[in-house]
């Protein structure tokens, strides 16, 4: 039986990454079914022998030059497979927004958004000038993609679907579609995130990391560390006044901003700025709590993979797990994620209660169980086929 060829679009693919890690997951469990060619600059976590890859090669330069480049790169090599080599795909699949004529898109993040959250956070005047020259780019890096995003969800021969009930209405409403998009949460792998691994590794961890045995460590994974919230995990934490309390901030973000909230609150000793590492769930299995104040996040993987691990976590109303968390049950809701002082009010919660710590997290864990990278696969199979059929008909 032949299998239908789907060219898959995005800069890079491995299992450290939300939205390539999704991608992965998917591409694997697909495979058999259909023909991959993934266009990408990187590619790792895939099994090559199951798909084709084309390399496009990568350029140095800011992430708006990288970006631009990719975006125009990522055509070329299509078109030149399609119209010289004649190789050509039935399907275009773009996880997020990487072409403009993708037949499927799956929409993991919505930029218009996290400019908006971002607005009265990124004024030059309220930072250094050292600081200016990145300020600047992320500022035209979030306002490109916005641009792109609305003429890329905007074609209406392009099946989509969100990551969240949240997003799918966003987008239907501010690119002004018929539908509104299906909605595919993202799956958590129970292999490598669950309450057994976790205590596994537990002593361990937090012996690597000198995590003495008294110390309450909050977790948050994440890069964009203003948008996803650690200023103010750490003014909340400031504001506690618990010694014992500490946070382990992971990404490959700038500390700088992050410089005058800690020495404010004097956190020198009590913040970790760590970098990701492929096995995750290290850190998981390190801390006591999980916090994730996104201003803006369509869905938000770390705070689910965490309940999976049995962590008890505390999510943003403004994150798309959060419609997958039942306040007080199996999560906590910071419903706003600007309030320092309603953050600090849910670790004094956890800290001041760890029977109830202990039986959030066993729900947790039981709820993101819930959520299995077969299913997603099999929603996107759905939507592939969907796809197909026009195609099919002519």
């Amino acid at each position: 039986m032949v299998r239908p060829r789907i060219a898959v679009v995005s800069p890079f693919l491995d299992k450290r990454h939300g939205t390539e890690r999704c991608t992965c997951e998917q591409v694997e469990r697909l495979a058999d079914e259909f023909e991959f060619h993934l266009y990408s600059q990187r590619v790792e976590d895939v099994d090559l022998a199951r798909v084709v890859w084309h390399r496009i090669p990568d350029v140095p330069g800011p992430q708006l030059v990288k970006y631009l480049w990719w975006f125009l790169a990522n055509h070329l090599w299509r078109w030149w497979d399609r119209w010289v080599r004649g190789q050509r795909c039935e399907l275009v699949f773009s996880p997020g927004v990487n072409c403009l004529d993708a037949d499927v898109a799956t929409i993991h993040v919505l930029f218009t958004r996290v400019r908006e959250a971002l607005a009265g956070s990124d004024r030059l005047q309220q930072h250094p000038l050292r600081a200016w020259p990145r300020l600047l780019h992320r500022r035209a890096y979030y306002l490109l993609l916005s641009f792109l995003e609305r003429c890329a969800f905007g074609n209406r021969r392009t099946q989509l679907a969100a990551v969240s009930r949240r997003t799918a209405a966003d987008v239907a409403q501010r690119v002004r579609l018929v539908e509104i998009p299906r909605v595919i949460y993202s799956g958590v792998d129970a292999t490598q995130f669950h309450p057994i691994r976790r205590r596994t590794l537990r002593t361990a961890a937090r012996r690597e990391l000198q995590l003495a045995a008294e110390e309450f460590a909050v977790l948050l994974i994440g890069n964009d560390w203003r948008n996803k919230g650690l200023p103010v995990l750490l003014e909340a934490v400031g504001r506690l006044g618990a010694e014992q309390v500490c946070v382990l901030a992971v990404g490959t973000d700038d500390p700088e901003l992050c410089r005058e909230v800690i020495a404010r609150h004097r956190l020198q000793r009590r913040v970790r700025f760590l970098p990701p590492r492929p096995d995750v769930e290290f850190y998981y299995a390190a801390a006591d709590a999980y916090a994730g104040p996104s201003l803006e996040d369509a869905f938000a993987l770390p705070p689910a993979e965490a309940m999976a691990c049995g962590l008890p976590v505390i999510v943003s109303s403004l994150a798309g797990v959060s419609e997958i968390v039942t306040h007080g049950e199996d999560g906590l809701i910071l419903q706003d994620p600007r309030d320092a002082e309603e953050l600090a009010g849910l670790l004094r919660r956890l800290l001041a209660d760890p029977e109830f710590a202990r039986r959030l997290g066993e729900r947790a864990a039981q709820r993101a169980a819930q959520l299995t990278w077969e299913a997603n696969a099999a929603a996107l199979r759905e939507l592939f086929h969907d796809a197909l059929k026009p195609a099919a008909v002519s």
